[in-house]
Parts: C-alpha cells; sequence; structure tokens
C-alpha cells in the first residue's frame, strides 16, 4: 500500500477525522465516490479493489481533494489475502474504524444459463467477502471498544426481477448477514448499517445496459453520502439500515 496525505475538506472539518476506513470495490462507481467522500470528511482511505489499474486514480482524486489515502489491491475471493489486508492496515495505521463492504459483480443471464462457477464466483464477491471481512474487521473493533461496518446492499434484496439469480441470493443474504451482524456486533459497540441503494449511473448498469434511461437512476455520490450520514451519528445512536433510491425509480411509489 502506498499513503500520501495532506489536509482536511474544509466543508466538513473534523467529522471523520481520526478513523480508517476500508472501502472495497473502491477503484470506480459508488466506491470511488465513497472513497472521495470519506476522504472530505477527514478518514483515511485505504481503496481496495481487484482493478489496480483503476485504484490509484482514485487515491490521487482524494489526495487532491485535500485527504488522505492508500491503494490495496486485493482479490476478495481469497480469504487469505483478506486477512492479511486487515493485518497490514491494522499495522500501518494502528486500527480499522470503518469498514465498507461495497465491491458487487453479476452475471445478466437465465438461470438454465448460469454456470455453477459464475454462481459461486458471484456469492464469493458479493456475500462471502463481506462476512470475512467483517468477521476480521469486528476483531480488531472489539478490542478497540468501537467501529462501524457498512454493507452495500440493493433494492435487489427486497425485489426481484429475471436474469439475475444469482445477484439477487446474494444481496438477500448480505441483507440478512447485516441484520444478523447488527445484533451481535452492537454488544461490543460495534455498529452495522446496511445501504440498500437503488439504481446508479455508474459502470455496474451502464456497461451491461446500455439502453437503460439514465433519468431513472441517481448519482452515486449521493449514496455515498448517506454512507457518509450514518457513520457521522453520535456515538449513542445507530442507523441499521437507510435506503436510497432515484427519485424517478419505477418500481417503488
Amino acid at each position: 500500500m502506498s499513503d500520501v496525505a495532506v489536509g482536511v475538506d474544509v466543508r466538513r472539518p473534523g467529522e471523520l477525522t481520526g478513523r480508517v476506513a476500508l472501502v472495497t470495490g473502491g477503484a470506480r462507481g459508488l466506491g470511488a465516490e465513497i472513497c472521495l467522500v470519506l476522504g472530505g470528511a477527514g478518514a483515511t482511505v485505504v481503496a481496495g479493489d481487484i482493478r489496480k489499474d483503476l485504484l490509484h486514480g482514485v487515491v490521487q482524486q482524494v489526495v487532491q481533494g485535500g485527504g488522505r489515502a492508500s491503494a490495496l489491491a486485493i482479490d476478495l475471493t481469497d480469504a487469505a489475502a483478506a486477512e492479511s489486508a486487515v493485518r497490514r492496515i491494522v499495522e500501518q495505521h494502528g486500527t480499522l474504524d470503518i469498514l465498507v463492504n461495497n465491491a458487487g459483480t453479476d452475471l445478466t443471464v437465465p438461470i438454465e444459463e448460469m454456470p455453477v462457477e459464475e454462481w459461486d464466483r458471484i456469492l464469493a464477491v458479493n456475500l462471502r467477502a463481506p462476512f470475512i471481512l467483517s468477521k476480521l474487521a469486528l476483531a480488531h473493533m472489539r478490542k478497540a471498544g468501537r467501529g462501524h461496518i457498512v454493507n452495500i446492499a440493493s433494492t435487489a434484496a427486497t425485489r426481484a426481477w429475471a436474469n439475475a439469480a444469482a445477484y439477487h441470493a446474494s444481496k438477500w443474504g448480505l441483507l440478512g448477514f447485516t441484520r444478523a451482524l447488527h445484533v451481535e456486533a452492537r454488544a461490543v459497540n460495534v455498529k452495522v448499517t446496511a445501504v440498500v441503494a437503488g439504481g446508479m449511473k455508474t459502470p455496474f448498469l451502464l456497461d451491461r445496459f446500455p439502453d437503460i434511461d439514465v433519468r431513472n437512476l441517481q448519482d452515486p455520490r449521493n449514496v455515498a453520502e448517506a454512507v457518509r450520514l450514518v457513520l457521522s451519528m453520535p456515538d449513542d445512536s445507530v442507523i441499521p439500515e437507510l435506503m436510497v433510491l432515484p427519485m424517478r425509480e419505477t418500481s417503488w411509489p
């Protein structure tokens, strides 16, 4: 990991200053926006992603905005790599205060065309990796007596559409896992939040659905600001679940 640092964004002085945040899927889309927003709020951001070529650009943007950031190239399907990464973050920074499990993947095909290997890969990234990282992070947060884990869920965890069975299974599972983790972690003063995001103008949707009506999607920055909001709650309050929808989302009242 490389680390570069300058001052704090004057728009939100001190809001998350002193906190160290690991953001998975931080190389682009919502993950990149979360890195920028948290860095702007004073957090030291570790942007984790398998896309090494994109990571350093995000880190540079955080730094140019007055924040602190480092790049972490990681394959989230590798449990040993996840354990090593968390250990290195704690060794380098002395703490891990915030974990944002944002990384996600999908294959848009009917069930009959879904290879078993792809099903396993999607659940490994979307559900197994958040479990592993949360388990590792919680051990450090328990010792510190505080911390916050944010899992980025989706409206795919509350409704269903065709050709996304693995994605739905992973996000429904992630929402259930988050609720269970909230119950366990609050006993040791660690907060857990599910941010349920509606459609966003990110490569995750736009690359797969080039004909999608972008007017029905929201700016990922808005969801990143919602993540900042839940992380900025007073110590004696927690938001266990928050849904953030585009105003024109057609599947909701």
